[in-house]
């Protein structure tokens, strides 16, 4: 390339925001690559407490942006409305794009580019939205999509002569036969198969997330805990958090804080109980519900009961029955 071209990818971390970066990388374009974490998506970084991870394929440099309230507040108020479920896809593309902009002009790079596949997600990567997101993020001929290039409009790097065309691809539709052979030859060893991917579209998650947004529940404090283990909605309107095994029971506790009790049946095998509060009548009912997930088969049981701050403290209780417990499972 005769003149320095910088470029900045959203980067999910997927096959095809990788094989985005290969083809930009493969072309000498000096690559950023941004991602962001949400209380909706699994993260696949090692910590979400790094500004900067390196990814071993690519040998690049990923700025990690967490999104915070106004991403919430968009969850909750998409303007262009959400899916099958409680995802706002395209005000969510929009909102990371504009997101990735403010990065691409802090470092002074030239486009931006993304790991879309036409026609792949059926909301957001059909032309006419692909297009209306552009105008919406001010971006108009500045969004190259590699994998798709060839299917859609010329951008403006191409017709500059900043990447070439004719090193693009037109993949379209939602296989991923094409993707894979690529990756193949261009030396992508590791890649995560699809799978999961955002909770917003997760029928289950949808009903938390609403049960969260009921009740005040809004905050990055709250949402990250929808990940993890079974839910209750107790009568006074707190939540408890059961864990489903050891790993949720450890992240369950990493997740508490001073307003939170902790729970755990003593003298068997037993998940452990987030309870966002401390009334005692609710660390009661927490402790029953938990006492049903336990080993335990007596009907009287012992349970410890403590906070981050202090120490524990025993109490009895007795199991709550399935159908009781049933009443309170969101």
């Amino acid at each position: 390339m005769k003149n320095h071209v910088k470029a900045v990818g959203l980067f999910s971390g997927g096959l095809d925001s990788l094989l985005a970066a290969k083809l930009m990388l493969m072309q000498h374009i000096d690559t950023h690559l941004i991602t962001f974490v949400t209380p909706f998506c699994p993260s696949p970084w090692p910590t979400q407490k790094k500004t900067y991870w390196t990814h071993t394929d690519l040998g690049v440099k990923i700025k990690i942006v967490t999104l915070g309230t106004n991403y919430i507040e968009m969850v909750k108020n998409p303007q262009f409305g959400y899916g099958k479920n409680m995802n706002p896809c395209i005000d969510c593309r929009v909102y990371m794009i504009k997101k990735a902009k403010e990065y691409m002009q802090k470092i002074k790079a030239q486009f931006i580019f993304t790991g879309e596949v036409l026609g792949q997600r059926p909301m957001t990567q059909h032309k006419k939205n692909l297009e209306m997101i552009e105008r919406k993020t001010g971006l108009k001929g500045l969004i190259v999509r590699p994998l798709s290039a060839k299917n859609l409009e010329i951008t403006i790097p191409e017709k500059k002569g900043w990447i070439d065309r004719e090193k693009l691809l037109d993949l379209s539709g939602r296989g991923r036969k094409e993707q894979i052979i690529l990756a193949q030859k261009v030396g992508i060893t590791s890649f995560p198969w699809p799978a999961g991917g955002c909770l917003l579209t997760d029928p289950q998650f949808t009903q938390r997330i609403e049960d969260a947004f009921n009740h005040g529940e809004d905050t990055q404090r709250y949402l990250t805990r929808l990940r993890y283990g079974r839910h209750f909605r107790l009568e006074n309107g707190v939540k408890a958090i059961v864990g489903r095994n050891e790993q949720e029971n450890e992240i369950l506790t990493n997740l508490a804080d001073e307003k939170d009790s902790l729970i755990e049946i003593i003298g068997c095998g037993s998940p452990r109980t987030l309870l966002q509060g401390k009334n005692k009548k609710d660390v009661a009912m927490a402790a029953a519900i938990c006492a049903r997930y336990s080993d335990c088969t007596k009907n009287r049981i012992q349970a410890h009961v403590w906070t981050i701050s202090t120490p524990k403290k025993t109490i009895t209780i007795q199991p709550l029955p399935d159908q009781e417990v049933k009443k309170f499972r969101i």
